[in-house]
């Protein structure tokens, strides 16, 4: 399959917004790291760049075969009910309302989620669970844009032990976590200290959300495989529904 193949599948990639710099230009920017893109290509996919709008999350969701959710800043408390810790971040209010839209309409579909870091959040916090907003100091997040690496254990019988066997070794750099689940869901990888590194929606064709960030490790791409994988599955039905949609 070359990268111009059509059958490649169109995987969308939440972005956000932010200021940005290139040439002589210093402005507001629709972005995403590149490692993201890069991992979608190297699995076998075509991505595509999904920035905070207004509405057409449903229209979006028609023409594509599968979603990530990005990681970046902590989702804003409000939405599971929750005063905020000295320590959260600052609430990004576009990017979570359009990611919980986007979201929704992919599981709507029954199309392939893959939530990274705060896209595991989100799809743990859509779904009704809540969040530990600080993290004690040291732990996974230890000095700006360097990221932790150690090991998880992974459920047996679930979906990630099955791409990633019993355990691996991941690349985490986060301060929040999962604390109740959300509806649905299952923690299916765990850190040695108990904080959940991975979470699977039951009934669902793929639906995960991990702690850790795999899109930086070009050299274990299972996850995204994975992903393409059931996205190749999910896109038949779709193409069906482009070609026969007015």
């Amino acid at each position: 399959m070359t990268h111009d193949d059509p059958r490649r599948p169109l995987i969308g990639i939440s972005s956000y917004q932010d200021d940005a710099s290139w040439s002589v230009w210093n402005q507001r920017a629709s972005l995403v790291p590149q490692t993201y893109v890069d991992a979608v290509v190297r699995a076998g996919g075509t991505p595509v760049l999904l920035p905070p709008q207004p509405g057409g999350a449903g229209h979006l969701l028609d023409a594509l075969d599968g979603l990530v959710l990005a990681g970046g800043p902590d989702v804003d408390p409000a939405r599971y009910a929750a005063a905020p810790h000295p320590r959260t971040g600052p609430p990004h209010h576009a990017r979570d309302d359009w990611e919980a839209r986007l979201l929704g309409a992919a599981l709507a579909r029954d199309l392939p989620v893959l939530g990274v870091c705060r896209g595991m959040q989100l799809l743990n916090v859509e779904l009704g669970g809540t969040l530990v907003q600080h993290l004690p100091d040291d732990s996974h997040q230890l000095v700006p844009a360097r990221f932790v690496r150690h090991r998880v254990g992974l459920a047996d019988g679930s979906r990630l032990a099955e791409v990633l066997g019993p355990a691996t070794e991941v690349s985490c750099y986060h301060h929040q976590a999962v604390d109740r689940l959300g509806t649905g869901l299952q923690a299916t990888a765990h850190s040695a200290d108990g904080t959940v590194e991975g979470l699977e929606l039951t009934g669902h064709r793929f639906a995960l959300g991990v702690q850790w960030h795999p899109e930086t490790d070009p050299d274990d791409p299972r996850l995204f495989q994975a992903l393409i994988t059931a996205s190749q599955t999910a896109g038949r039905t779709g193409a069906t529904h482009r070609e026969t949609t007015p």
